[in-house]
């Protein structure tokens, strides 16, 4: 069922649902980026429809909400460890097609993967419903076309701005009486999507591990950092490490923080060991995760081609531009092989 709500509406359906979820969608904090007077674009709580910023592509993903920076897991003291309690209020998401399809990839690593679910995952997942943000106009860096995630029908209920209004398509049964009540009235709506983007990428068909050997890599070396921008901005990137955090001897807590493949440290063992010590092997590991080991596993790209990774980057490394160059890592490993 589709509806149009002017602003009005849209407030009073906001606040009606804030009561039993906490909304959260792409916020504008000011002088919140890099430079402190260059705004950022990040997922806060949503009170009212201006808050939603439409017309930017946010430079962090949705994923802090279902995949927190920082999340306690428990508490302990000498005597007893007690589980972190959930929040009683289920949760809304606004997000676009490309991070709609990231949620799927979530799910894969969260949910199935391995024996075990893993379980602070699930408890935030399964109280969380999703409200798709409509895509009229690509951004430059996106290249969601290439990679079947401009478009989707999987979400509790869409909104895009319309002029002097929003247009909404719901899904979700227990909201139809609330959209009811507060629309100026009842039409089709079909959420818009982008048929093309100026950003594009092909993944080779022949592609495999062997790619590896190419010497493509060895570029990173000197042009990568090694800060894990690329990582933390990425909607389907899930590492993490754990961390004890004592306020005392006898009193702590234990917390799951975001981890990066591209940093120092992040594959130290014991005894002093550590893999993949040059920045060009980090970017070999992260880009043929992205495009060829998950889709080994799950059936499907994890990368979902939302090109924050290009955006974030301080050295301007193009992680689209890498994977088109793929194909040249291949023809390279075929001729030394024919040698």
């Amino acid at each position: 069922m589709g509806f149009y709500l002017n602003e009005n509406g849209l407030n009073a359906i906001l606040e009606c649902l804030g009561k039993e979820y906490k909304i959260y969608g792409p916020i504008r904090i000011t002088g919140g980026n890099t430079f402190s007077d260059v705004d950022c674009i990040r997922y806060g709580v949503i009170k009212k429809a201006r808050d939603i910023v439409f017309d930017q592509k946010s430079n962090y993903s949705f994923k802090e909400v279902l995949f927190p920076v920082s999340q306690t897991l428990l508490s302990f003291t000498d005597e007893r460890i007690c589980e972190a309690a959930p929040d009683e209020k289920g949760i809304i998401i606004c997000l676009r097609s490309c991070d709609l399809h990231a949620v799927k990839r979530l799910d894969g690593i969260f949910l199935q993967n391995g024996r075990n679910e893993d379980y602070y995952y699930k408890r935030l997942r399964k109280r969380t419903k999703f409200i798709l943000m409509g895509c009229r106009k690509a951004f430059d860096s996106c290249f969601c076309v290439d990679m079947g995630t401009n478009q989707t029908n999987e979400y509790d209920m869409s909104l895009e701005p319309t002029d002097g209004g929003f247009l909404v398509d719901n899904r979700c049964d227990e909201w139809s009486r609330l959209l009811k009540e507060h629309c100026m009235d009842q039409r089709v709506v079909i959420p818009s999507h982008v048929s093309e983007t100026k950003n594009h990428v092909l993944i080779p068909n022949e592609l495999s591990p062997e790619v590896g050997k190419s010497k493509i890599w060895d570029e990173y070396d000197s042009r990568c950092i090694n800060c894990g921008r690329c990582n933390f901005v990425c909607p389907t990137c899930t590492c993490f490490t754990m961390q004890d955090i004592s306020e005392s001897r006898v009193v702590g807590e234990r917390r799951r923080v975001h981890a990066s493949c591209m940093v120092n440290g992040f594959t130290d063992i014991a005894g002093g060991g550590s893999f993949r010590k040059k920045n060009g092997e980090r970017m070999r590991f992260k880009v043929l995760h992205k495009v060829y080991d998950f889709k080994e596993r799950f059936g499907y790209q994890m990368c979902v081609g939302c090109g924050r990774c290009d955006d974030i980057c301080p050295e301007y490394i193009s992680f689209s531009h890498c994977v088109n160059r793929l194909q040249d890592a291949v023809e390279e490993v075929k001729d030394y092989a024919a040698k």
